[in-house]
C-alpha cells in the first residue's frame, strides 16, 4: 500500500467518517439532533412531540445525563433539549452552546408539552422516528442505522427526503470489507503523518482533555481515580485509569467534547487515550503516536463492522483490543505481534454485555484496556491462545469475524433480555 492508492484513500475515508466530534453520550445526542432538525423544518416550537425508538436507543439513553440540561436524563429530555435549544447545523454537537435561559425554557417546555414515547415499529437496531406538531403543521423525521443518517423527512404529507430502509449500520458509509489486520498494519507503516495529523491529533487532544477532567474532578463512580490511587504506579494501570476517567466524566454529563469512533465516545476514548499515555511515558515522537492511534482506531473499526453500531456486545471490549494492538505497534510490534495481541485480547473478554450507557461503562473500559495490554504481554512472553480455544480460530481476521457472528446472532436474545430487565425496574 502506498499514498495515492485506492486502498490507502479508503482507509483515510474510513477514519474521516468515524472520527467525529460529539458532546455527550451519542444516543441521547442523536435524539437531540433529530429534535433540532425536525424543529428547524417545522419552523415553530412544537406543541406536541411523538417519539418512537428502538430498544437499543432506550437502553443507551435511560441512565446517562444529557449535557447542558441542568442534570436531566432520558429520551424526553434529549429530544426536547434539541427542540428548544439545539443547533442542527452542529450535528452531534447540537446542544453544545445552550444558555442558562434556554435551560430554564427547557424545563418549562417539558412541564407543559405532551411527549409520547413508544417502541419503534421496525426491527432495526438503531431507529429514531420523531414527529413534531404545531397547529396544523406536522414534521416527521427518521434517523436509522447510525447517529446522523436521516433516512426520511416528511412535512404536512409531503415527502422531502426518503431513502430505502436497509438493516445495515454501514448505510451510506465507505465499504469496510477492505479492512484486515495485515493491511491495517501496512497502512500504519506507510501513512503520511500529514494525512492523519488533523484527524487523529484532534482525537488525542479532545479525548485526553476529558480523561484529565475525569481524573481531576469527581464524576460517576470515579473508576479512574480509584485505579490511580490503588495501582497507579503501573503504566498499564495508568493507561486504563485515564481511559476510564474519560468515560466517568462523559457518562455523567460533562460538557466537554469527545471524538467518537464507530458511533461511540467511549470507544473513541478507549482506542486513543491508553496509546497516548504509553507514547508519552515511553518518549515516543508525535508521528509514532499518531500511527499507533490510527492503527488502534482501525483495529477497533474492523471488529465493530461485524458487530454493528449497537449491540448486546460491549463495544469498549473491541476498543480495548484496539488499544492493546496500538500499544504493541508503538513498541515496535509488526503484523505478527499485532495479530497475536488482537486474538489474545478477543479470547479474554469477548461476550461482555452492553447494558446501556451509564457509569459502570468506565469499569468495563478499564477491564478492556487491561485485556488488550495482557494480549500484548502474552505475545512478548511467547504465549498465545490457539485456534479451537473457544471462539478463537486459525487466522486473526477469521477470529474477528467470529466475534461479529457472536454479537449479531448469538447475543440477539441477550439484548432483548437486557432491555426487559432494565425496563422492569
Amino acid at each position: 500500500m502506498k499514498r495515492g492508492d485506492t486502498l490507502y484513500q479508503q482507509y483515510l475515508d474510513i477514519l474521516a467518517e468515524e472520527l467525529q466530534p460529539a458532546m455527550g453520550c451519542t444516543e441521547p445526542i442523536a435524539l437531540a439532533y433529530a429534535g433540532a432538525k425536525a424543529r428547524q423544518i417545522l419552523g415553530a416550537l412544537p406543541e406536541k412531540v411523538e417519539i418512537r425508538v428502538s430498544g437499543n436507543i432506550i437502553k443507551n439513553v435511560k441512565s446517562v445525563i444529557v449535557p447542558n440540561t441542568g442534570g436531566l436524563h432520558g429520551i424526553s429530555a434529549a429530544v426536547c433539549a434539541g427542540v428548544v435549544a439545539g443547533d442542527a447545523d452542529k450535528v452531534l454537537e447540537v446542544i453544545s452552546c445552550v444558555t442558562e435561559q434556554q435551560k430554564r425554557q427547557l424545563k418549562a417546555y417539558m412541564a407543559t408539552t405532551p411527549v409520547e414515547i413508544q417502541p419503534a415499529s421496525s426491527c432495526l437496531v438503531f431507529d429514531i422516528d420523531l414527529t413534531l406538531y404545531s397547529g396544523e403543521n406536522r414534521v416527521r423525521l427518521r434517523i436509522i442505522n447510525h447517529h446522523t443518517n436521516i433516512a426520511y423527512i416528511e412535512k404536512n404529507g409531503q415527502i422531502l427526503q426518503s431513502q430505502p430502509i436497509e438493516e445495515s449500520s454501514e448505510d451510506h458509509l465507505t465499504d469496510k470489507s477492505c479492512l484486515s489486520i495485515e493491511k491495517i498494519v501496512e497502512f500504519a507503516d506507510c501513512v503520511a503523518p500529514e494525512d492523519i495529523r488533523e484527524l487523529v491529533g484532534r482525537q488525542v487532544k479532545c479525548n485526553m482533555a476529558i480523561a484529565k477532567e475525569g481524573v481531576e474532578n469527581r464524576w460517576g463512580a470515579n473508576i479512574g481515580s480509584v485505579l490511580l490511587a490503588r495501582q497507579g504506579a503501573l503504566l498499564s494501570k495508568r493507561a486504563a485509569a485515564y481511559a476510564a476517567a474519560g468515560s466517568d466524566a462523559r457518562m455523567s454529563g460533562c460538557e466537554m467534547p469527545v471524538i467518537i469512533l464507530s458511533g461511540s465516545g467511549n470507544q473513541g476514548i478507549t482506542a486513543s487515550v491508553p496509546v497516548a499515555i504509553y507514547a508519552e511515558a515511553l518518549g515516543k515522537t508525535e508521528e509514532e503516536m499518531l500511527r499507533a492511534v490510527a492503527l488502534s482506531d482501525l483495529v477497533t473499526i474492523h471488529q465493530k463492522t461485524g458487530i454493528g453500531r449497537l449491540s448486546a456486545y460491549c463495544g469498549a471490549i473491541s476498543a480495548g483490543c484496539g488499544a492493546g494492538a496500538g500499544i504493541a505497534y508503538l513498541q515496535g510490534g509488526g503484523f505478527r505481534a499485532v495479530a497475536h495481541t488482537v486474538v489474545n485480547a478477543i479470547a479474554i473478554l469477548s461476550g461482555t454485555i452492553c447494558d446501556g450507557a451509564k457509569p459502570s461503562c468506565a469499569a468495563k473500559i478499564a477491564a478492556a484496556v487491561d485485556a488488550g495490554i495482557l494480549g500484548w504481554d502474552m505475545y512478548q512472553e511467547n504465549q498465545q491462545f490457539y485456534g479451537g480455544d473457544g471462539i478463537v480460530t486459525k487466522g486473526v481476521d477469521k477470529t474477528v469475524n467470529n466475534v461479529g457472528r457472536l454479537a449479531r446472532e448469538g447475543m440477539r436474545q441477550t439484548d432483548q433480555t437486557i432491555l426487559e430487565i432494565m425496563l422492569d425496574e
